[in-house]
């Protein structure tokens, strides 16, 4: 199953077990089980604290436990083979039984142990999934810290019947004690925050406590980690505050134009930005989300920004890396049978519509890379585009009108996605030179419409926002109010690319630095400041 390299690598991991691990297997007479047999047998031999069995009595075959030797209370469960983009997953999971401590937060391991209750988790992922590993992990970890939790983690390629029972159509899908828990990405502070409901106010006595920064970064981004790398090396107290670390990064699969990388992942970017920031010291605050901005009242006073868990946070100087989110049609039937047929990430849910037909609405690239990506997959791709021609790059169109299973309609306008028993049975696209509407089956559409700035919640504040609702910087950075600076997609700056992002925050950062250093605090600053 692990090639020669594979192999060396994980023995290496393994070197780090501080006791011994259990893995016992379900299987029948399948390839599947087979192949499960040949894995396990590889990873036991790699190592001897490592064990495998094969006298399981699970109902789902393949599947296998993995479990702490002296604590057999303590398990998480693989249904199907975890290779692919969940390989990591498998590798986090035996080193954590085997005593490897996990890199997370330690508030967060003992929130984990105090939670009262009995949790059975049971989450659907596909190997091509990038979204999904961060969920796999979290309740791994979970399931290996508390006994009275338990994680069964199912590749819904291998199960594929249980998958169209309960009707799962995007993934990451979590259930818990058998009723559906989330849809979507989650990292272990947000399956926290659902299951303890003191979450909240914990994180926010901790937050408000905190004293004034010097630069507090809303945003944890390709804009904001650079911002807050080059403020941070200027000697200045920073903080980042991000709803979500790596923001639209962490959505993002192949990346070919970043220079000096020939190619990487935006997962794999995300991580290495976290440690690029962590060898600084920056104070980060993830899974906190901005609601209200309260401008200083002069220059040199501090900004305040209220948190939707009732925390306040305040800075000399603010950077608002806020990205974007994917844009939404808008039309009826697009947020009834979102995840039951409406996606948003061909890489993540494009394999549960194999040998379906689907619609992709949008034609610029991402649009186009989504059609001829799901053309591998799916029985027939039907794309969409509102102007009169396609808008992605040249070399992309040629490949796309080269696949046979794939039609190209232009100058159409989606105006509702019909559904039938739950889920999507089809839409209705309007030639917008005629009029003639018509109506398409199908079991999947995928919405590839561009971009919008994650900026609403300052309406009201003072800044200056274009009709986009994207906040108007000047040639620094800096915004219309003295001493906030803004980066990134959810500015004017054109071209929404990761490495533009990175540049704009270094010269907010730089921005920020400027006006540290030529304006004395004023007001409650210098009292916050002494």
């Amino acid at each position: 199953m692990l090639d020669a390299a594979m192999q060396a690598q994980l023995k290496t991991y393994l070197g780090h077990l501080r006791e011994g691990v259990e893995l016992i297997a379900s299987l029948d007479d399948s390839e599947k089980s087979r192949q499960t047999r040949a894995l396990l047998e590889q990873i036991a031999s790699l190592h001897d604290l490592v064990s495998a069995r094969f006298d399981g009595t699970d109902a789902r075959k393949p599947s296998f436990i993995i479990r702490r030797a002296n604590d057999a209370n303590k398990w998480v469960r693989f249904a199907g083979l975890p290779l692919g983009h969940e390989f990591t997953s498998l590798v986090l999971a035996l080193l954590w039984a085997g005593g490897h401590p996990p890199k997370v937060d330690a508030d967060l391991i003992e929130q984990v142990r105090a939670l009262e209750g009995d949790f059975h988790f049971e989450m659907y992922f596909s190997l091509s999934c990038h979204n999904c590993p961060d969920v796999v992990q979290a309740l791994t970890l979970m399931a290996l810290e508390n006994p009275r939790i338990t994680a069964t983690l199912i590749e819904g390629g291998t199960f594929k019947e249980e998958v169209e029972r309960r009707d799962i159509m995007a993934v990451p899908a979590t259930f818990l004690n058998g009723e559906p828990f989330y849809n979507g990405k989650m990292g272990l502070a947000e399956i926290l925050a659902k299951l303890d409901k003191n979450a909240g106010a914990k994180q926010a006595e901790k937050l408000s406590a905190k004293a004034p920064f010097d630069v507090l970064v809303l945003g944890g981004g390709p804009a904001g980690t650079a911002a807050a790398v080059y403020t941070a090396r200027k000697g200045f107290r920073t903080g980042i505050a991000a709803e979500r670390f790596g923001g639209q990064l962490m959505d993002t699969l192949g990346i070919e134009n970043l220079p000096g990388t020939p190619y990487t992942e935006g997962p794999k970017l995300t991580e290495n930005l976290r440690r690029h920031v962590g060898d600084y010291d920056v104070d980060v605050n993830d899974q906190t989300r901005a609601v209200e901005l309260r401008p200083a009242q002069q220059p040199g006073g501090c900004h305040e920004v209220l948190l939707a868990n009732g925390a306040r946070l305040k800075a000399r100087a603010l950077i608002l890396a806020l990205g974007a989110r994917w844009r939404n049609l808008g039309v009826p039937g697009e947020a009834e049978y979102r995840n039951k047929g409406v996606a948003y990430c061909p890489h993540c849910d494009g394999p549960l519509f194999k040998g379906k037909r689907v619609a992709v609405i949008g034609g610029g690239n991402s649009g186009v890379e989504a059609a001829i990506d799901l053309a591998g997959i799916v029985a027939h791709v039907t794309l969409i585009e509102f102007d009169v021609k396609l808008r992605a790059d040249e070399v992309l169109q040629r490949k796309l009108r080269s696949l046979s299973n794939v039609e190209i309609i232009t100058n159409g306008q989606t105006t509702e996605i019909l559904g039938q028993n739950g889920k999507v049975s089809g839409l209705i696209v309007k030639d917008r030179a005629t009029g003639e509407e018509r109506r398409i089956a199908l079991e999947g559409v995928f919405v590839q419409i561009g971009l919008v700035p994650n900026t609403e919640w300052l309406q009201g504040a003072g800044l200056e926002l274009n009709r986009f609702g994207e906040i108007v910087t000047d040639a620094h950075g800096a915004t219309s109010i003295p001493g906030i600076y803004a980066a990134g997609d959810c500015t004017t700056v054109p071209h929404k690319q990761i490495v533009v992002a990175m540049g704009e925050g270094a010269k907010a950062g730089l921005g920020a630095f400027d006006y540290l250093i030529r304006t004395e605090p004023a007001g409650a600053a210098v009292a916050e400041a002494a």
